[in-house]
């Protein structure tokens, strides 16, 4: 694969990844299954099977498309060459692993429940829902990572990357925060945050904005 189409394939793999975690995101949320105890959260899913499986279904993609997005950057001569950290592209693939897995459990834990009236706790959903919630939220935080990581590289980098540097770092520092569940408004702003981020350097990477960038600075050295 020539290099420039390795960075376009990483530019469109991350644009897939922003807008399946946007349809992931949809669907959570109109399966209104956040609820203060499990059982409660238990029988919502069961009310909302189809809504909640396809939020896993779209968090599984969204997943796989970053772990592919990711193999992809890292054979990019942007990496090869370590003007981006070569760190960042192992990051998001295992954020993308975490990732595909939560959504996978999603789906079986949806599976596990009949009616809303008879569903009840038991060892089989409290291991596939307390899997799921690990998953994601190591795919999350991984994903912080990474974007911190970029960002301190970004600055290095100057000229137009170093003006999202800031915001790549803020963001990443914001995701590490998904642990805290007095955080939740932080959560909200870090998610969409995120997505933004996948979208902008999707468009950069296909567009060939970061190719060109780090080509002026291997010229110049």
């Amino acid at each position: 694969m020539p290099r420039d189409q390795a960075a376009r394939t990483a530019g469109v793999l991350l644009l897939l990844t922003a807008v399946t975690t946007l349809v992931m995101v949809y669907a959570r949320v109109a399966s209104d299954t956040d609820h203060p105890t499990l059982l409660e959260s238990l029988r919502a899913i069961a009310d909302s099977k189809g809504m909640y499986s396809l939020s896993g279904a779209a968090r599984a993609l969204s997943g796989i498309a970053l772990v592919f997005g990711a193999l992809s950057l890292s054979k990019t001569w942007v990496i090869e060459e370590r003007f981006g950290s070569p760190l960042v592209p192992y990051l998001l693939i295992t954020s993308g692993v975490f990732t595909a897995m939560s959504g996978l459990y999603a789906i079986l834990l949806a599976a596990s429940l009949g009616e809303a009236s008879t569903v009840s706790t038991n060892a089989t959903t409290d291991a596939l829902h307390t899997v799921r919630w690990v998953s994601g939220k190591v795919g999350f935080t991984t994903a912080g990572l990474a974007l911190a990581l970029a960002g301190l590289r970004q600055w290095q980098s100057g000229g137009m990357l170093m003006r999202i540097a800031p915001a790549s770092l803020a963001i990443g520092i914001a995701m590490q925060l998904i642990w805290v569940d007095a955080a939740s408004i932080v959560h909200r702003f870090s998610g969409i945050a995120f997505v933004v981020w996948l979208a902008l350097i999707g468009v950069m990477l296909v567009t060939g904005r970061v190719e060109r960038h780090f080509a002026r600075m291997r010229q110049s050295t």
